[in-house]
């Protein structure tokens, strides 16, 4: 178990300049180790994690070493554990956390401990920013109308996370309406250093929103994880991570005028696709980097999920202290921040000369080389320069379909479809705009973005050029500190003429709530297989994503968004065909609406002030009227709902006791799935629409709620009930025992019933038997899903037999009391002769003395069948959780018995 730390000798104490100090910190120099020179600053965030939280048990001397050693080790893929210092959620995510703690305060309670024990042990900040519908747009009371639909459909979930926010200590809920999670984090919730009580040490954080990776952008270690992880991050739990590999990406000269940090981003991009850094860190450097703003910065940073890196990180610098500055952090916060990062070797200053880092690969863009440019029509890297625009347009019509293609015969690319909006006669051709968003975290954080799309607004209403009335035009910016720059500046109005009025705070039209089109302008799209497009400047555009009706859509910085608005349609070449006619019909051109750097510059520098930012987040805990107004239990204990059809009590501590159950193996199991390769965890979670004939449809008819009120599996998160029902339950899934048949049912051995996976597992759970799965290579893969391990755990599986695992979701399944085990090299069911029809023992030592992580195992079946396979617990701290039956269990236990 747990001892003292070993690394004691190299805490230090920061002295403050004019005497006193800030506090202590682990030492990196005082390792007197060269090798920590030249590692990269991302891995030196790792390696001050490790140190400070070494105990020998959830963190080793051997980890640290294997940090420090990482030149050599991170080729070898190996696992270390990592100990963020927060956690951020979003509140479709955050919901299913927030749950979890409130029963396992149940349980300490029925196990006669201190309920009031369980809190995060590391700071948690949710922000509700992804409820919110553009329902109303192009009107003044546009965010009023949008919350008020926003807090009728929510009102349960958001009652359960207002009472949350009163529950728990070390929690802060940031109610809706108050802006984007990623915004708010950079403004406002990046520490970039942590004091507490009197420790200093660099922030860091996982959240369960991908794009969390924004926060990197201010020197801050961050990216998404699943939910299992985020829960044991905040019950102080280590995260096994494998030590990545880090791409050196220089950055040389500066943007030429005209081109946005929206270009850049979709430029670096689509290099780092090609380039290939999936799992790892990206690291910018070289003197481009003092010419990019911490906004611009935030912006390349935000899009890691689209490039496929961990993190795309940017060192602290006095780029980032003048963020901090702006952003209304006090002058002592920001003293503190660079006295401790240059003690530690952890700040980049561009007057001292540059120690040569070691990175496993290197790229290098010349800022000056980025020109204006979109993504699209399907996916976020497929790079489209601006005057190529028409020609890509029109190779993507006759293109196959694919990410490229929508295969429009030649005689129909020119049809018209005619109809009639509000009473006017109207013609809608392909790639018509029928929706451009200004929207998402990735732009609406970057004030020179922001004000030079009310610059383009400006331009275009001065020279009488207007939207066209059936667009749904839309503003939903990142946090109220925009709206304060764009009234402050006198550019609201503009946008507002042009019809983006501000709909709301929050990711709106980026993750698809982009609300209804109008019903003349979707039937006229549906009746003539019109090609619409959508213009939005978000961060992810794949097919279906915005609005089922736009099979086109194309990403673009906030300016851009305006022009195409204005343009109303992507078949135009900005460089020789008019934009629309002004005054006295005057052709008008992209380049007259167009500002230069230099105008937005002095936009930004007279508009964008510290003032702007600490009145903003001095009010975000307030609320708002309708927040305010939710009626909430005080108790510290959650008055569990027996009705609620979206937060309910789930059954993971049921007749649990003080004793840990032990290790235990499995007895006769059925086989409940039998799987080839690559089975996701998209395949395994629940996700999207809830099928009308399906399980989870079912039980909510049974319980009184209308067909069209179902909602979605996102936002049913909190019931475990629904969510069971919708575990394997994708249409899409493959089934070795249904034969080739495809879709969501399995065959209950024992009588060749046919039935849905969740029914099958309720009859053999009332029968008593066990279950297993088997699987193939890669078990698991995709996004890291919390319910991908809740789900099969509730229906009743105990173990998983794949050829390989997935990561995270191995270390998921750990945490949720099922047992990995991996087929010896070059075995799989196929190769064994197993049909999924045998009924399966696992053996495995009764003492957790007698056994070690990734011994053999043998598994027998009641056909004769024997096999050895590789135990998946890798860490004793693995061992730990599935002893205690979980990893909740475990902390519940650890808490009843400390001392203090």
């Amino acid at each position: 178990m747990a001892s003292e730390n070993p690394f004691k000798r190299i805490l230090k104490t920061l002295e403050k300049p004019d005497g006193g100090e800030f506090g202590k910190y682990y030492s990196l120099p005082a390792l007197n180790d060269p090798r920590i020179d030249k590692l990269p600053y991302s891995i030196k965030i790792l390696l001050e994690s490790a140190i400070r939280n070494c105990d020998e048990f959830q963190v080793k001397s051997k980890d640290v070493e294997k940090i420090i050693d990482w030149e050599i080790t991170s080729p070898k893929q190996v696992e270390i554990p990592f100990k963020p210092a927060r956690v951020l959620l979003q509140d479709f995510t955050g919901v299913p956390a927030v749950v979890d703690l409130a029963c396992m305060r149940d349980a300490m309670n029925n196990l006669g401990g201190d309920s009031n024990k369980i809190n995060p042990l590391v700071p948690v900040d949710l922000v509700i920013d992804h409820s919110v519908q553009v329902d109303l747009a192009r009107s003044e009371n546009a965010v009023q109308v949008n919350m008020e639909f926003e807090f009728r459909r929510n009102k349960e979930r958001f009652g359960f996370l207002k009472w949350g926010s009163n529950a728990f200590h070390n929690m802060l809920v940031v109610p809706p309406g108050s802006g984007i999670v990623h915004q708010v984090n950079l403004e406002y919730l990046g520490r970039v250093v942590f004091n507490t009580n009197g420790m200093l040490y660099p922030d860091s954080v996982v959240g369960t929103d991908s794009h969390t990776t924004m926060i990197d952008g201010l020197g801050v270690a961050g990216w998404g994880v699943g939910g299992i992880e985020a829960e044991a991050a905040m019950l102080g739990q280590p995260m096994s991570m494998v030590l990545p590999g880090v791409v050196g990406f220089k950055l040389l000269g500066k943007l030429r005028d005209g081109v946005t940090a929206t270009d850049l981003v979709l430029t670096a991009t689509q290099m780092l696709r090609k380039h290939g850094v999936v799992g790892k860190f990206v690291e910018f450097y070289g003197e481009g980097m003092s010419e990019l703003s911490l906004a611009d910065r935030a912006t390349i940073a935000n899009m890691s999920p689209e490039y496929g890196a961990t993190m795309g990180f940017f060192p602290v610098d006095h780029v980032t202290l003048q963020y901090l500055r702006l952003t209304g952090r006090t002058d002592d916060t920001i003293a503190m921040i660079e006295s401790y990062l240059r003690a530690n070797k952890m700040f980049v200053d561009y007057n001292e000369p540059q120690v040569e880092r070691v990175y496993s690969s290197y790229l290098e863009l010349h800022l000056e080389d980025v020109e204006p440019c979109v993504s699209g029509p399907k996916r976020p890297h497929d790079r489209v320069p601006l005057k190529e625009m028409k020609v890509d347009w029109h190779a993507c019509l006759n293109n196959k379909v694919g990410f490229k293609g929508f295969a429009v015969p030649k005689e129909s690319q020119n049809k018209v479809a005619e109809f009639t909006f509000h009473g006017t006669p109207v013609q809608l051709r392909h790639g018509d705009v029928v929706i451009a968003a200004i929207t998402s975290c990735t732009n609406t954080s970057n004030p020179s973005v922001m004000l030079g799309a009310a610059l383009v607004a400006k331009k275009a209403c001065e020279l009488g050029l207007e939207v066209k009335p059936w667009i749904k035009t839309s503003l939903a910016p990142g946090s109220g500190v925009v709206t304060k720059y764009l009234q402050t500046s006198d550019l609201q109005k503009y946008l507002n003429q042009l019809g983006f009025h501000i709909v709301g705070y929050g990711c709106t039209t980026c993750i698809g709530n982009s609300g209804d089109l109008d019903e003349a302008v979707a039937s006229a799209i549906t009746d003539n297989d019109i090609v619409a497009a959508a213009v939005l400047s978000g961060n992810r555009n794949f097919e279906g994503r915005v609005h089922p009706l736009t099979r086109a859509n194309y990403l673009a910085s906030p300016p851009l968004v305006v022009a195409y608005a204005l343009a109303g349609t992507v078949n135009i070449d900005f460089e020789t065909e008019p934009i629309g006619l002004g005054k006295d019909g005057k052709k008008i051109f992209f380049r007259d609406i167009w500002p230069s750097n230099e105008e937005v510059a002095h936009v930004v520098q007279s508009s964008v002030l510290p003032d702007m930012f600490r009145a903003t987040y001095e009010a975000i805990t307030k609320g708002n009227p309708m927040w305010n107004q939710l009626s909430v239990p005080s108790g510290t204990l959650y008055a569990w709902d027996p009705t609620s059809t979206y937060i309910h009590d789930p059954p993971y501590f049921k007749d649990m006791s003080m004793s840990p159950p032990g290790l235990h193996g499995v007895k006769n199991a059925y086989c409940l799935l039998n799987f080839g390769d690559s089975i996701t965890t998209d395949h395994i979670s629940p996700a999207g629409s809830i099928h009308k004939d399906s399980p989870a449809a079912r039980y909510l008819l049974e319980r009184g709620v209308d067909r069209r009120d179902f909602n979605s599996y996102g936002s049913r998160r909190g019931n475990d009930e629904v969510m069971a029902r919708g575990t394997f339950a994708n249409i899409r899934i493959v089934n070795k025992l249904l034969q080739g048949e495809v879709g969501p049912k399995t065959i209950h051995i024992p009588t060749g019933e046919k039935l849905s996976v969740f029914d099958t597992a309720m009859k053999y759970k009332s029968e008593g038997h066990d279950t297993i799965i088997l699987a193939g290579a890669e078990y698991g893969s995709g996004s890291s899903r919390d319910w991908a391990a809740k789900g099969p755990m509730l229906l009743g599986v105990k173990a998983v037999i794949a050829k390989s695992f997935e990561r995270i979701h191995r270390s998921n399944l750990v945490g949720m009391g099922i047992i990995p085990l991996c087929f010896k090299a070059g075995e799989d069911a196929e190769t064994l002769g197993l049909t999924g029809h045998e009924r399966y023992n696992i053996d495995l030592p009764s003492s957790v003395n007698e056994i070690r992580p990734g011994q053999d195992v043998t598994v027998v079946t009641d056909k004769g069948k024997s096999f050895t396979c590789t135990l998946r617990f890798d860490t004793e701290v693995e061992l730990a959780y599935f002893n205690h039956g979980g990893i909740l269990q475990y902390v519940i236990r650890n808490l009843i018995n400390a001392k203090h």
